[in-house]
């Protein structure tokens, strides 16, 4: 299998789809010459042409609005958001209008909206330029939520994204832009709404979303060493969730440790809280750790971002809270 990194893996989908569909065509603030904010779209205004690939005003509102629009008339828009934080300009478009179509009209509107969009911490962008707000969307009735980890599951998932008939919000994160991956020489779609288990395991389940889930990865190889066996799942579709893989993976370990980089509190790691629980009361031996940024607007100086969101220690000392509990 070839091996992409996890930018180039979007682009291929991206690039794919729309060689092969004329009603795909991509929105965004200096997503053509220049490429998008990381790269990911470059050369493909060469390829598809100023219609297929364009330029917007910043205006993150009219940009969703076009979208929504273009995909009720029966196209299928991928719209950039150039950082996660600018999602919340656009917010009424996306909760009142593209969330709420399909229902209100009996279902004879669909919203085929892809809303692409980055964050996290990891180069010092300061407090408005690495929000992590998946838990936002999740909460809304009518949005799908995607949040890929790898280069394959981006792929993959995006493809699906770009033909669900519903609004799926489709987020990804910087650090894992650089990172390379195998996948298959074909795309396979993965269908929305099915988890994957990384690291089969005995002693814990960990469940986490986007960067965490390498961080958790890392922090399973440390906890091998003292004869510890973690386990871990990362949901890939936020929402719809596959509550019945992470149940059935905490009730074979018997213990769970959510872990994602926005902050803890009414971060995703409480809904998956709340759905273990319901699941799973009564296979569990410990309580549920919950691991993820502090309660504080991201700080700039690199230490102290740093020091703010979690990492694999702070996944291990969950593991190991968890195990002395029980």
């Amino acid at each position: 299998m070839p091996e992409l990194t996890y930018r180039e893996a979007v682009r291929d989908a991206l690039s794919q789809a729309m060689r092969g569909d004329d009603r795909i065509f991509m929105m965004g603030e200096d997503i053509a010459e220049m490429g998008g904010s990381m790269g990911v779209t470059t050369g493909m205004v060469a390829e598809f042409g100023s219609e297929r690939i364009r330029n917007t005003p910043i205006s993150e509102i009219a940009i969703v609005g076009a979208g929504i629009g273009a995909a009720i008339q029966g196209m299928l828009p991928v719209v950039e958001i150039m950082y996660e934080d600018f999602l919340t300009i656009s917010m009424e478009q996306l909760v009142n209008q593209a969330a709420k179509h399909r229902t209100m009209s009996g279902g004879q509107i669909k919203v085929p909206l892809t809303v692409r969009t980055q964050g996290g911490a990891g180069w010092s962008p300061g407090a408005q330029h690495a929000q992590q707000l998946e838990s936002w969307f999740v909460h809304v009735p009518g949005l799908k939520v995607v949040f890929a980890s790898t280069p394959e599951d981006v792929r993959g998932l995006l493809w699906s994204s770009i033909y669900d008939p519903n609004p799926v919000i489709f987020f990804e994160h910087r650090t894992l832009y650089p990172i390379k991956g195998e996948v298959p020489d074909e795309i396979v779609p993965i269908p929305l709404g099915k988890a994957r288990v990384h690291l089969e395991g005995t002693d814990v389940t960990v469940i986490a979303t986007g960067r965490l889930v390498h961080e958790s990865l890392r922090a399973a190889e440390e906890a091998e060493q003292d004869g510890i066996s973690v386990e871990v799942v990362d949901p890939r579709t936020l929402s719809p969730l596959d509550s019945e893989t992470l149940i059935a993976s905490v009730r074979k370990t018997t213990r769970c440790v959510t872990a994602h980089e926005a902050v803890v509190q009414g971060g995703f790691g409480a809904e998956l809280a709340a759905v273990i629980q319901h699941g799973a009361f009564d296979y569990l031996d410990a309580p549920i750790e919950r691991v993820g940024a502090q309660f504080a607007p991201l700080a700039f100086a690199p230490v102290m971002e740093n020091f703010c969101v979690p990492h694999a220690a702070n996944v291990l000392a969950a593991i190991h809270r968890t195990l002395a509990r029980a």
